[in-house]
């Protein structure tokens, strides 16, 4: 009996671990996708007067979610705290311009980027800073530091003592915390509306955002005197681009953004929604 017993234990025990193995093979299935973002990131996302989401990341995560054949809530989380709260499990994935740099990565896993485009400076256009040198010009972080570094030099003389807004936490405050801190007085904001308003109200003389956002600013009524000034800067610390941010402990979830974001890199989808919201293809090749 007891032998029986014993028998009949292990045989159960074989098939507990073969139904565990074949689970974590594979994987966690999701069908229900909690996504946060902050709704202030026009064109990227924002929030309409109606209080409903509109841009580029809300039409895109529709057809991400439709191709993963899931349901996906969107929620408004702020900026600021955002990476801290997916990991507390508030949501399970983060679509809001959200660049994946490497200090980040050691935090949180990101998919493939779906959107790449440098960070910028914006000014009113009769501010003497609104002929910056090398408009447009790009400068990698990543492919030649020193001569980002150059340009920063360059730039000294005419932004020595300026008072720059720039939202908290993002990646342009990261940049000018390291390569213009002393030079410039930093002025952080919740969002980027925020520091618009500074701007065209005189309390600051220049901001730096992504050159996407910034475009999009100043399409926006109320802003035709805001104006873009100065070079890009790419890469290094400025990450690799737009990516939807998701726990570590989620690589099923990141796979299936990953796949998502393929297709709609191969059907041209993308690309439609970069064309529709930016007005030039921001697609990362």
């Amino acid at each position: 009996m007891k032998l029986a017993s014993l028998v009949s234990a292990l045989c159960l025990g074989a098939t507990l671990v073969a139904s565990f193995g074949s689970y974590a093979e594979e994987g966690k299935k999701w069908t229900v996708v909690k996504i946060a973002t902050e709704g202030a990131f026009r064109p990227f996302n924002f929030t309409k007067p109606d209080g409903t989401l509109d841009g580029f990341e809300i039409d895109m995560y529709k057809v991400l979610c439709q191709k993963m054949q899931v349901q996906c809530d969107i929620v408004v989380q702020p900026f600021a705290g955002i990476i801290p709260a997916l990991n507390a499990g508030k949501f399970d994935a983060i679509i809001d311009g959200l660049s994946a740099t490497e200090a980040r990565k050691k935090i949180i896993d990101f998919s493939i980027p779906y959107s790449s485009a440098g960070q910028t400076f914006a000014v009113l256009k009769d501010s003497p800073l609104a002929t910056l040198p090398d408009l447009a010009t790009r400068f990698s972080l990543s492919n030649d530091e020193a001569a980002a570094k150059a340009e920063v030099e360059k730039l000294a003389p005419l932004l020595k003592g300026k008072v720059v807004g720039v939202q908290g936490s993002s990646i342009g405050q990261q940049f000018l915390e390291k390569y213009m801190k002393g030079l410039v007085t930093i002025r952080e904001y919740k969002t980027t509306e925020e520091h618009d308003l500074d701007l065209k109200s005189g309390r600051i003389d220049l901001v730096f955002a992504s050159a996407t956002y910034l475009t999009g600013a100043i399409a926006k009524p109320g802003n035709q005197d805001i104006r873009l000034t100065g070079p890009q800067f790419i890469g290094g610390i400025l990450g690799s681009g737009s990516a939807v941010g998701i726990r570590k402990s989620d690589p099923e979830l990141k796979k299936m953004f990953d796949e998502a974001i393929g297709q709609m890199k191969q059907d041209g989808s993308l690309k439609e929604l970069a064309l529709k919201w930016f007005g030039t293809d921001t697609v990362p090749q």
